[in-house]
């Protein structure tokens, strides 16, 4: 499918690809940047309805091993990766979407339902953690959300307990906290760490019989991705999802828009016309 793009959705993991982090090369001679997008469909490839053409989506994964991305006018996806988007929900948000609403759904779901457990969740307020909160709450669960310099009294105190899963933000920095507040059985889904190595308290975690599940968005299973989607939308259609947007740029102002990632709320580029 083309889509005709209207607005760009910028991540950090964007940011990190253009800057060569971990000493990662460019994969393509040429490459668009960005994943995330929003717009209307304009054409499609043999067998592929035409009956979807003019119907507006939002667009995942669109340089996930790919070389062109969403940073531009146009972005051609696979099918899959072109989502119907609500008409009560803003292309913003449609572009807000993909790599932080599946990487959340999946920490959130990957080891199963969380109705009636005890969900915590590191970093509330960004862009993953948010998402997170909020799906687990739609899905009957209790969320008990921290920013930086929370202890392990606070948490203890709403949950004495202890808690069943774990969405992590920082695993190094918090891995010694969470070993203190887990459950037995618990989970610890980490989608993001400080420090590439990490030494973690393993007799503890041994003995609560803990989970470690570590998430690289870019690999997730295809069915899980489609069903992130699917309820991603279903939620932001009934307003029961939120997603802040902070900075929008246009498109020749995307160097000032990459170096405005990782304030509060999503940066997003609006394409021309």
């Amino acid at each position: 499918m083309r889509v005709r793009l209207t607005f760009s959705g910028i991540n950090p993991g964007d940011v990190k690809k253009r800057a060569g982090w971990r000493g990662s090369a460019m994969p393509y001679p040429r490459v668009v940047p960005h994943s995330d997008g929003a717009g209307v469909i304009d054409a499609v490839g043999r067998g592929v309805e035409r009956a979807c053409i003019g119907a507006r989506v939002w667009v995942y994964g669109a340089q996930s091993y790919r070389a062109m991305g969403t940073a531009a006018e146009y972005a051609v996806v696979p099918e899959d990766q072109a989502v119907d988007l609500p008409g009560n929900v803003p292309d913003e948000v449609g572009a807000a979407l993909g790599i932080p609403g599946i990487t959340a759904h999946r920490a959130v779901f990957a080891d199963g339902p969380v109705d009636g457990l005890t969900v915590l969740v590191h970093g509330v307020r960004g862009a993953v953690g948010s998402i997170a909160a909020q799906l687990a709450v739609a899905a009957g669960a209790t969320v008990i959300g921290t920013e930086r310099g929370v202890q392990v009294a606070d948490i203890r105190e709403q949950a004495p307990l202890g808690v069943d899963r774990v969405i992590e933000v920082s695993f190094a920095a918090n891995i010694d906290l969470n070993a203190q507040v887990v459950a037995p059985g618990a989970v610890i889904a980490s989608y993001a760490s400080i420090d590439e190595r990490s030494a973690i308290p393993y007799w503890p975690l041994a003995f609560e019989n803990i989970t470690l599940r570590l998430l690289g968005s870019d690999d997730f299973p295809a069915d899980a991705k489609r069903r992130a989607a699917r309820e991603l939308t279903a939620l932001a259609a009934a307003s029961e999802l939120a997603v802040p947007i902070g900075a929008v740029f246009p498109l020749d102002e995307i160097a000032a828009a990459h170096e405005a990632v990782g304030g509060r709320g999503r940066v997003l580029l609006r394409l021309p016309g």
